[in-house]
């Protein structure tokens, strides 16, 4: 549902903005995060996978380093055929020259398996039944005394963990490794097993910011051997929980990959349970002529390798912020400089409630739409307001029309009711026999004729306007020699005229005009014209004259006729003819002559009652001349001053065209043309 209250411009822009600002910034800061992760995550774990192949080089070397010291000094001379003094005297010229820390040497007889020389703080768990030269006391065939040795242990110090349980963080971590070889004599007797304790120094660092990481070791039989936790010391994978990844890390590196896995649980009493293991294969040899691939790893827990992406997430908040700020900021004044030009827009439009006050709409708003649209308003407006003159003259028009049809329907009643009033009373004494005489009989009926002939004369006219307005009006033109037409116009308002005391002057015209109209409807509108001249003229002459225009030439009158006014205007191109008609008569207002050829229009009503008429005799007589191309126009210099009518129609130029269509009867009526308005 729409809201009752529509919101604002400004603030819809407002929250639109925010809208789509805010959503893409929140998913900027989460993508860049994502991203971040994804990245910190995938430098620890190259980071934890390299550290498990350091771990493993360096226990590798630290064990040949192991052997072939304990190889060198199981072929001294002191080891092989010397006193107990002497054994010690080597061991500990050996110890001093050891560079691994914390060594130390425990002697046992070969045979007996009793300790003959221990520096150790306490006895070597040695498994003597395992060891390959434990069946004999002369050297097997396939034994190297130089080179074959037994690793007997590697294991975790046991203070890796302190008594309250919590992890150290040191910088080194220890590896015990037991080493073990045989002494013979240069007899080639078994005299002593050899072994030699050392701590194997790891790189490691549990710090936030290290990606080093915790060792773990464990051998090809899935026996953990190193541990953070000697709780778990010497327990198989398949007992430590997560084995699945356990047994995963171990398959993969038997196969001697090395990559990075995501563990549980790597320690029971961490706060974490989400860990990154690196791990490597180890390839340590056990005993003479075998090797087996150990698992070396390199732990840490998730949030050190993650340990980055908080200060990421802290920088990004800030940063978000900021730019949360800033949009805010930005939107606000975008908002204010996109809206204030509407809100003056509308304040404007406000202001105009009509257009008596009208003032340009205001313009120069920086943006190049809302000038266009401020111009378009402006147009707007201004047609507006010329629409609405225009519509208020057509008001006024339509209320004058409407008093003009009301005194039209007066008038034309008049009209009707006068002649039918006289036919019925002439027709009423003939009938009634109260005519004296035949002459007054006669007198009577033509006096009836007469009412009879103005009467069809009116409904004639009202039928003419009415065909004109529904352009069903025929026309039938033909070329014609206009003479005639004058001729006979002056021939039927001579008595009339006569009648009056007035002079009827028409031109003596001594060659043909030929003119293309309809014989009937030019000799309509001249007797129409010529008619109210007399009507209203009392004194003077109705004079009328024609005037031939050429295209390239002045105006030549075919009679001593008075020049035409000036500022009469024709529609008419040259060459035309014009016939004008001029009285002097009662004359017309400068004012109402514009609206004289507009239908039930008289220029003066009081003049209805005084001349008679319909009001329609100059709107047909002007809708027929333009029918026929012609243009029919009215100038008077005021009341009193007389009346000018000038019509103009296109002359045929070709005299002598016209004269052969004149002589051919048939190619006249074959140019007839029914003409619709």
């Amino acid at each position: 549902m729409f809201s009752p209250h529509p919101r604002s411009f400004r603030r819809l822009l407002i929250v639109r903005l925010l809208l789509i600002g805010v959503p893409i910034l929140l998913i900027g800061q989460y993508v860049t995060l994502r991203k971040g992760r994804t990245n910190l995550l995938e430098t620890a774990r190259q980071n934890l996978s390299s550290s498990a192949v350091r771990k493993g080089d360096l226990v590798g070397q630290n064990l040949h380093l192991l052997q072939g010291n304990l190889q060198t000094l199981s072929q001294t001379t002191a080891l092989q055929q010397g006193n107990a003094e002497a054994i010690a005297a080597q061991v500990r010229q050996f110890i001093d020259q050891i560079p691994l820390a914390e060594a130390c040497i425990q002697i046992n007889d070969g045979t007996s398996d009793q300790e003959v020389f221990n520096r150790c703080p306490r006895s070597l768990p040695i498994p003597f039944s395992q060891l390959p030269w434990a069946d004999g006391g002369t050297v097997p065939p396939s034994f190297n005394i130089e080179t074959d040795f037994y690793l007997t242990a590697v294991e975790s110090p046991l203070n890796s963990l302190e008594d309250d349980g919590n992890r150290t963080s040191t910088a080194h971590a220890q590896l015990t490794t037991v080493v073990s070889v045989s002494v013979y004599d240069s007899a080639g007797n078994l005299r002593y097993t050899l072994s030699l304790q050392a701590q194997l120094h790891q790189l490691q660092n549990t710090g936030a910011r290290s990606l080093v990481g915790d060792t773990a070791l464990i051998d090809a039989n899935g026996i953990v051997r190193v541990h953070p936790d000697p709780a778990l010391v010497g327990q198989s994978i398949h007992d430590l929980p997560g084995r699945d990844r356990w047994d995963a890390i171990v398959r993969r590196a038997q196969t001697g990959d090395t990559a990075t896995l995501h563990i549980f649980d790597f320690l029971d009493n961490a706060d974490t349970e989400e860990w990154l293991a690196g791990y490597a294969p180890l390839e340590v040899p056990v005993t003479p002529g075998q090797s087996e691939t150990w698992t070396v790893l390199a732990v840490t827990p998730i949030e050190h390798a993650l340990y980055g992406l908080q200060g990421i997430r802290d920088l990004l908040i800030l940063f978000t912020l900021g730019l949360l700020t800033a949009q805010v900021l930005l939107i606000l004044y975008l908002a204010r400089g996109l809206s204030q030009p509407m809100e003056r827009l509308c304040a404007y439009a406000q202001a105009v409630q009509d257009l008596s006050e009208f003032k340009e709409v205001p313009q120069n708003f920086r943006v190049w739409e809302l000038d266009h649209l401020a111009k378009v308003l402006n147009r707007m407006l201004q047609r507006i307001e010329q629409r609405a003159r225009e519509l208020q003259h057509a008001w006024q028009e339509a209320q004058m029309a409407n008093q003009l049809k009301s005194e039209f329907l007066a008038n034309t009643s008049h009209e009707l009711r006068t002649p039918l009033n006289a036919i019925i009373g002439c027709i009423r004494l003939v009938r009634d026999d109260c005519c004296d005489s035949e002459e007054e009989q006669d007198e009577f009926l033509t006096r009836a004729d007469q009412a009879a002939i103005h009467l069809l004369a009116v409904i004639n006219d009202i039928l003419d306007i009415a065909k004109i307005e529904s352009g069903t009006l025929e026309l039938y033109v033909e070329t014609l020699d206009v003479r005639s037409i004058i001729e006979a116009v002056i021939q039927l308002q001579t008595v009339q005229a006569q009648q009056k005391g007035l002079r009827l002057r028409a031109p003596a015209l001594d060659h043909p005009l030929w003119v293309r109209a309809d014989r009937s409807k030019l000799k309509q509108v001249l007797l129409n014209v010529v008619y109210n001249a007399i009507k209203f003229t009392e004194t003077g002459e109705v004079a009328l004259d024609t005037t031939v225009e050429q295209a390239d030439a002045e105006a030549e009158p075919e009679s001593d006729s008075h020049p035409l006014p000036p500022g009469i205007d024709l529609s008419t191109p040259c060459p035309r003819l014009l016939i004008s008609i001029r009285d002097t008569g009662i004359g017309i207002d400068p004012n109402q002559q514009a609206k004289l050829f507009q239908p039930f229009v008289m220029a003066d009503g009081s003049t209805t009652r005084r001349f008679e008429g319909t009001g329609l005799g100059l709107a047909i007589s002007r809708d027929l001349i333009t029918l026929m191309e012609g243009s029919i126009t009215l100038y008077s210099g005021g009341l009193g001053q007389g009346t000018l009518v000038v019509i103009a129609l296109p002359l045929l130029a070709a005299t002598t065209e016209t004269d052969s269509l004149e002589s051919d009867p048939a190619e006249s009526n074959r140019d007839r043309v029914a003409q619709t308005r």
